[in-house]
This record gives C-alpha cells, sequence and structure tokens, in this order.
C-alpha cells in the first residue's frame, strides 16, 4: 500500500510504501501544545518505507533530550511526522492524505487530558503511557 501526505500549504510531502501501524490519539499536555489540539493523531511507520517527495529543506524541527522529535513545515507550521535521532518514526494522521485504513487503538495520557475534552465511553483508554506489549 502507498500512502501519501502533505503540509496545509502543500510544499512538503511524503509517501509510505507499507502500511501505517499502532495509532493511538495522545491527551498529553506536550501533545496539546504540540499538535495546538486537544490531542495528537499519531501512527507508527517503519523508517525504511518513508520518504520525502518534495520540500524536506522546508523542515523545522524540535528534538528534545531524549532523541524524539516533531518536523514542521517551515512555511505553515504544519507537524508532520515524528523523529527520532534522523529517522521518521511516525506521522502525523492530520497530514495522511486519503483513507490509510488504520483506526486510533487506544488513547494515552488521558489522566492529564484537558479539563474541557469529554472522551466517549467505550474509547480504549490509558490514564498514563500504554504497556509494550499491549
Amino acid at each position: 500500500m502507498t500512502i501519501s501526505g502533505e503540509c496545509f500549504c502543500g510544499e512538503v510531502k511524503y509517501q509510505v510504501n507499507g502500511l501505517l501501524r499502532d495509532a493511538r490519539s495522545c491527551h498529553c499536555s506536550r501533545c496539546r501544545k504540540a499538535f495546538s489540539s486537544q490531542a495528537s493523531a499519531y501512527a507508527l511507520v517503519e523508517p525504511q518505507e518513508f520518504e520525502w517527495l518534495s520540500g524536506e529543506n522546508l523542515l523545522t524541527s524540535y528534538v528534545g533530550k531524549n532523541s524524539f522529535g516533531l518536523q514542521f513545515c517551515s512555511i505553515c507550521g504544519s507537524t508532520l511526522c515524528g523523529v527520532f535521532g534522523s529517522a521518521v518514526h511516525g506521522v502525523t494522521l492530520g497530514c495522511v492524505n486519503g483513507d490509510p485504513k488504520i483506526e486510533i487503538g487506544r488513547h494515552i495520557y488521558v489522566g492529564s487530558k484537558a479539563n474541557w475534552e469529554i472522551i466517549p465511553k467505550g474509547v480504549i483508554q490509558y490514564q498514563e503511557g500504554f504497556p509494550e506489549n499491549a
């Protein structure tokens, strides 16, 4: 399967030559700030299946102390992907084009969600992260 994605202004484009996996929504305060939303919507990719098609030179990165970070379009500010070191390890679902054939399987860090957010009943939730084998 080939999945494409792009930023809001369309200057940065990518392709995933494979499937997205382990989609999740994180409600921690850091993700709320990074994604300017009540939560993130994010899925993992195999780094070797990800490639930039255009605009890679327009990316701005924020990398934290633990080598995990995010990459943004420097023109429109769209958060496009997550990185570990120099490798892309996941994409933001809001920038994916079309139907990537994946659903968010869990909501994490709901213990620190915004007070104004209401998560529907029946959604798989973890107060903090989630167990590695979940």
